[in-house]
């Protein structure tokens, strides 16, 4: 499933090609008849929140999408729209470009009540400017649950995935063990500002890369390797201390963390 930053990077992208604009929506698969609400209508903005992406018209609608672990976009730029491939839920066409969606979990049509009742039940985002920490903090200190597992609750905080909490508690050496409630504010708001810090350089890169290249004594030009973006996350041993990578399943999925970096 697309962690935050892609969701962002999403946002952006689409943005500067559907913003402002009169956009001709159809539903290729036909499961997606609530597109007619807004077809021919203006798009003001694409809004990203954690792993949602809010769709805001100016006829008052607001489309919301979820992506989920199966969906996803395909850009086709021009004038000549290229036929429907697949199962497409979604497409949005202007006269220079097409954007089709397929497989997502979720692609409705509403109102910004339903947007407003998606929020309350999601924590802050820490990529978005209004967002705040303590927020997420609070909940975190109120939970006997394991930090790994609360990282990947969204009414926690919203857009962290696998890869992102696996990093963050190794940068600021936590395990992921160790119960919310027996943390400090101190080691949350590290890790917070953490977070917050690689969801940014995630949207920049439109990858994960949570390692520098001085650590891999990799040169300036080439792309650094998916298999070597990450310090931690899928790693045979501790990049740093060589010790081996181990894994714990903390809410429904295995935490990479290293034993003698991260101590309990």
């Amino acid at each position: 499933m697309p962690e935050g930053h892609t969701i962002a990077r999403i946002a952006r992208d689409h943005g500067k090609l559907l913003h402002r604009r009169t956009i001709a929506v159809s539903s290729p698969q036909g499961r997606f008849a609530d597109g007619e609400l807004v077809d021919g209508h203006v798009l003001e903005r694409i809004e990203p929140y954690g792993k949602h992406l809010f769709y805001w018209w100016a006829n008052g609608h607001v489309g919301h999408v979820h992506l989920g672990l199966f969906g996803a976009f395909r850009v086709h730029r021009g004038d000549d729209p290229p036929e429907p491939r697949g199962a497409v839920r979604m497409r949005l066409q202007t006269n220079d470009c097409t954007i089709d969606l397929a497989g997502p979990t979720t692609c409705t049509i509403g109102d910004e009540s339903d947007r407003e009742a998606i929020l309350r039940r999601l924590g802050p985002d820490p990529l978005r400017k209004d967002a705040d920490p303590q927020v997420a903090i609070n909940r975190i200190l109120r939970s006997k649950q394991a930090i790994g597992a609360l990282l990947l609750d969204q009414s926690v905080l919203a857009g962290v995935g696998n890869v992102y909490r696996a990093e963050a508690l190794f940068v600021t050496g936590i395990h992921p063990s160790r119960p919310g409630c027996e943390l400090d504010r101190i080691e949350l708001e590290a890790l917070w500002t953490t977070i917050v810090g690689m969801l940014r350089q995630g949207v920049k890169d439109n990858q994960i890369i949570t390692v520098a290249r001085h650590e891999l004594i990799v040169a300036n030009g080439p792309r650094i390797r998916r298999g070597e973006a990450t310090l931690a996350y899928k790693r045979d041993r501790c990049l740093r201390c060589s010790s081996p990578i181990q894994a714990v399943e903390l809410g429904g999925r295995p935490c990479y963390y290293c034993p003698t970096c991260q101590p309990t």
